[in-house]
């Protein structure tokens, strides 16, 4: 079956649209008149995530996409999440569990989720299985939805037999991973809403408050304070060069974010990150975290070590670190231990080698793994609540210091002036 894009209306006359599962357009009519819709038109059917319009021509060249019209408020609603696929996951393995074979799982999955492009996804998994190819092949062809991880973890769950098994314990990963995100980027959303308000309201004193209270000063012809000197520097820097100095500014955000991502910059901003006071030991430990617990969960579900390695090596997000797991790779192959690279390479934190090498000598790898996870992600929700708690004040304080530097730029003037009237 496909999924077809559909217009319609329903019992209250109202224009309704979305997407259904159907074998024809003809059994789509049929599944939506008992629902109470009536059909007025089939826009497209999706079965490999790009709609075939119903007419049977050929799909729309590069010319015709880039001139098609892009509906915002769509590709906003159908963006597909980290918890969406936790979420539909976790379902799945719900359903395996209880005895539902994969097709029907993957069709109620179908009719259950809401979000369009996840729909869609899923009914070409499905119609893929249901074609007789794997679960992993199938999800292969959407690797920018679900990832090498996933993709590999459900091959050797399908090999091994355990595949409802696998399942669970990728949710569980997939949640864990999405709760320390969001909670990272929860802690850092105080702080830049706090630099935005403070950015705004000290943009509206230097471009609007200050040139006019200044301008009396100045027709007084009054000497004024180093700090009032200051502040109209300041002033009339913004009133009479914003055109430049937001457009500069922002150029400079861009260039630094490309340089960042590219291959020569990425390098040196990863190693200058992990040597940052604050910031270093928490980048580091989070991609500790990434490591350890992304390879025992790849181990407990029976991938190989070295596919193991590679994989992680795409989940660990610093470039150095990612590079110190490559070399390790490597050095396995050769015959060496997982824990004598990671400490040669002089990036890893003694306890991870030493747990390592601890859960090689005595089987128990994926534990210790999982444990020297579970260490570091504690340490890093310890550390990020301190830091939170150490951001508010200090940004309180900072927008106050300014604050106060204006008030005392205005007020020295004045004061000046009623000192030398009497």
């Amino acid at each position: 079956m496909a999924v077809y894009e559909f217009k319609g209306l329903n019992e209250a006359g109202k224009v309704i649209s979305g997407l259904k599962e159907a074998e024809s357009p003809k059994g789509l009519r049929a599944l939506l008149r008992k629902e109470g819709v009536f059909l007025t038109d089939v826009l497209g059917e999706s079965q490999t995530g790009t709609a075939r319009p119903k007419n049977g021509k050929a799909a729309p060249g590069k010319a015709d996409v880039l001139n098609a019209n892009v509906d915002l408020r769509k590709l906003t609603r159908g963006s597909i999440t980290t918890d969406d696929i936790a979420i539909m996951t976790r379902q799945l393995a719900t359903l395996l569990a209880a005895g539902v074979t994969l097709v029907e799982s993957l069709t109620a999955l179908v009719d259950q989720v809401d979000k369009e492009q996840l729909k869609r996804v899923l009914s070409d998994v499905k119609q893929r299985v249901n074609e007789g190819s794997s679960l992993a092949d199938a999800l292969g062809h959407h690797q920018k939805v679900f990832g090498h991880l996933f993709v590999n973890m459900i091959r050797a769950g399908e090999h091994s037999g355990a595949l409802d098994s696998v399942l669970l314990r990728l949710a569980e990963f997939t949640e864990g991973q999405a709760r320390l995100r969001q909670k990272i980027i929860g802690t850092m959303v105080y702080p830049v809403i706090m630099m935005v308000i403070g950015g705004g309201v000290l943009v509206l004193l230097m471009t609007v408050v200050v040139p006019k209270v200044t301008k009396i000063f100045i027709d007084m012809k009054a000497v004024l304070p180093l700090s009032t000197q200051m502040l109209i520097f300041m002033s009339n820097l913004f009133s009479n060069w914003w055109f430049v100095i937001f457009p500069v500014l922002i150029g400079g955000i861009v260039g630094s974010v490309v340089w960042t991502r590219s291959e020569t910059g990425k390098p040196k901003w990863d190693r200058m990150v992990l040597k940052l006071p604050v910031f270093g030991p928490l980048s580091r430990m989070l991609s500790v975290a990434r490591f350890s617990r992304t390879l025992a969960t790849l181990l407990k579900s029976g991938v190989p070590l070295l596919t193991a390695m590679d994989i992680v090596k795409n989940v660990v997000t610093n470039s150095v670190l990612s590079d110190v797991v490559d070399k390790a790779r490597d050095a396995i192959r050769e015959g060496e231990s997982i824990a004598t690279p990671l400490k040669r390479s002089g990036e890893f934190p003694p306890l991870v080698y030493h747990m390592v090498a601890i859960g090689e000598r005595s089987g128990q790898l994926e534990d210790m793994l999982v444990n020297v996870a579970d260490s570091y992600e504690s340490q890093v929700n310890v550390r990020v609540g301190a830091l939170t708690s150490l951001l508010e004040p200090l940004m309180i304080v900072l927008m106050g210091g300014v604050i106060a530097f204006v008030a005392f730029s205005i007020l020295m003037p004045i004061m000046q002036l009623n000192s030398a009237i009497r």
